[in-house]
């Protein structure tokens, strides 16, 4: 009993080290971090289920924090080197840099995907995962940001965003936008759900 307790430590430790450094961050600047804690393995398994797997085109990641939703999208089988993670703050960077060497690590705005990414083409990448904290914009704004997100994609190809509401966090009424929605993740902290938002494919 004694060795197995001991064998959890490091993994016990570590964790409280990332919850500590989020909820720092979201102390420090709370409209920008959105949530108190990492997201759930459950919950990054979930969005990561919706990458498409026949396509070698990049996968982008809006907001990973600490790499909770990337430690998942990566142990789906999705290759490092396919995967672009824009991340606001300095501090979660150096983070996703020690933790993921392989991935591309880039500071920058996640909301102004255009001058963050110059090199990312309009309509090249197979999917976008958002850990944004939406809610937090006006709804025209998020209506803004998700057109311009979505025109990133492949036509068809998902816009894989979580809340913790009931409505979804952009909604598609009058426009040719669709969304999906996954059940409640009960086992996240709060619970949780998945939003898939694509734009037609003709």
């Amino acid at each position: 009993m004694s060795s197995e307790i001991k064998g959890r430590k490091p993994d016990a430790l570590k964790k409280l080290r990332k919850d500590m450094q989020f909820i720092l961050e979201w102390a420090e600047s709370p409209l920008t971090v959105g949530a108190v804690a990492p997201s759930s393995r459950y919950l990054g398994q979930l969005m990561a289920s919706y990458i498409p797997k026949d396509t070698d085109a990049p996968v982008l990641e809006l907001g990973p924090g600490t790499g909770a939703v990337t430690k998942a999208v990566l142990a789906s089988g999705l290759a490092p080197e396919r995967v672009i993670a824009l991340e606001y703050s300095a501090d979660f960077c150096r983070t996703l840099e020690d933790k993921f060497p392989q991935i591309s690590v880039v500071r920058g705005d996640a909301y102004d995907i255009g001058t963050s990414l110059p090199d990312v083409q309009p309509g090249t990448l197979s999917a976008i995962v958002s850990s944004l904290p939406l809610l937090t914009r006006p709804s025209a704004q998020r209506v803004s940001f998700l057109r311009h997100a979505l025109s990133y994609l492949a036509p068809g190809a998902p816009f894989i965003q979580f809340s913790y509401s009931l409505a979804p966090p952009v909604s598609v009424k009058g426009t040719d936008m669709t969304v999906e929605r996954s059940q409640w993740i009960l086992r996240n902290l709060p619970p949780a759900r998945v939003w898939v938002y694509r734009r037609p494919c003709h």
